[in-house]
């Protein structure tokens, strides 16, 4: 659990953050809490009505209201900022906003912020929680962008995580989509799932291929402390996912989407064109600076990364009193940051140039190139790239490329 040092009330940055401003790409997730249902599996800050009662003080009707309000907070912190080039609303289920409220977020960023011309605009969808009509609305207000939570193609997969939708209903949101004018549509998996064959995996994976998506992200099952998923596992009820078989179901599906014209970019991320990759994931990946909207959500500007009080009722609360809703911040040293710039940036397929790397950790590169971990050919252009079989140990290569504290 994250402690860090105490948020000023105001929710003021440290000069030295607020001179980096503008040195970076500026983009804003917004965190939507809400769910119809908790996945068994999921260990997000997510609530569903039942868990919110009546006085929560952040319904979904008051919720873009509670938002304005930070926004408001964010644009006094930072002062004069880049346009905005990337809104992610994530979750819980955003769709669960009715698109007027998903609109009127962006239009206040919009207000306060401006948006660069070529902003990317993305929302996290359920299957089952957008129709036709509301991807119009949405394409129409501005939102460009759409992941849709699939997860599996097989029935049985999609009952263990407890995700409600009828993967038969897929095609037909897709088709809906395009229809509406997105141009970028991007598919989630997940692998792994107690009970799933490579049968049921490769079903998903084809399934997700035939629906043309311009982008898909693949995560192994992490059976996270405190979730139901958790409970039956300690319970024998089910088993823990299996390392070999995680590590075969990425290899095959790695394989099948480079095929398909899906290349990967980062670890669990592949896209058709470089065009297509998600450049609100790119930003948290190059270290740029993002305000983090919304209860539980975290941001970083300037090398100071916050995180928002969990409870939806406690951070309305705060905002209605004039206060920031942060609950806690770390500063982080110059050698913190270049672990993390390491850290993240030997995920991608851009991979880091061998002279950012630690002096001391240099000579480590030539045993993980002997032992297939890093493309020899990259390391010819002086750049650190993961190979296939290195992607499947990215943690050991990570330990290797970092100085012990």
């Amino acid at each position: 659990m994250l402690s860090g040092e105490p948020a000023p009330s105001n929710g003021a940055l440290p000069r030295q953050a607020l001179r980096e401003v503008g040195s970076e790409p500026f983009g804003i997730y917004v965190h939507v809490p809400f769910c119809a249902r908790r996945c068994g599996y999921c260990d997000f800050n997510t609530y569903t009505a039942v868990e919110l009662g009546q006085d929560s003080g952040a319904s979904l009707d008051s919720y873009a209201a509670a938002v304005a309000i930070e926004l408001d907070l964010a644009h006094r912190v930072l002062g004069e900022t880049p346009p905005v080039s990337t809104i992610y609303f994530g979750g819980g289920t955003p769709t669960l906003l009715p698109p007027a409220g998903l609109v009127a977020v962006v239009e206040g960023i919009r207000e306060r912020f401006g948006l660069s011309e070529d902003a990317e605009v993305t929302t996290e969808a359920n299957p089952d929680s957008v129709d036709a009509t509301d991807l119009t609305r949405l394409r129409d207000g501005g939102i460009n962008r759409i992941s849709f939570g699939m997860q599996s193609a097989v029935p049985h997969v999609l009952a263990t995580l407890d995700r409600t939708h009828d993967p038969a209903r897929l095609p037909e949101l897709i088709t809906a989509a395009r229809a509406a004018g997105f141009d970028q549509v991007s598919l989630d998996l997940i692998y792994g799932t107690p009970g799933e064959s490579k049968a049921d995996w490769l079903a998903s994976v084809q399934t997700a291929l035939s629906l043309a998506p311009d982008h898909l992200s693949a995560y192994a099952l992490i059976v996270e402390p405190g979730t139901a998923l958790a409970r039956q596992v300690a319970r024998g009820e089910l088993p823990e996912p299996d390392d070999d078989d995680l590590a075969d179901k990425y290899t095959v599906s790695d394989e099948l989407l480079e095929g398909a014209g899906l290349s990967w970019y980062e670890i669990s991320s592949w896209a058709r064109a470089p065009s297509s990759r998600c450049r609100h994931n790119q930003l948290y990946w190059s270290g740029g600076h993002w305000w983090g909207v919304g209860p539980g959500a975290h941001s970083h500007v300037g090398g100071v990364r916050w995180w928002n009080v969990k409870h939806p009722s406690v951070y309305a609360a705060r905002l209605a009193a004039g206060r920031s809703p942060a609950q806690a911040r770390e500063v982080l040293s110059e050698p913190t940051r270049q672990v993390e710039r390491v850290m993240l940036a030997v995920r991608l397929r851009d991979g880091l140039p061998v002279d950012v790397l630690d002096v001391a950790v240099r000579p480590a590169v030539p045993d993980l190139v002997a032992d297939g971990l890093i493309d020899a050919d990259a390391m010819a252009g002086s750049r650190v790239v993961l190979t296939p079989r290195g992607r499947l140990l990215a943690d050991t290569v990570t330990r290797a490329l970092t100085p012990a504290p």
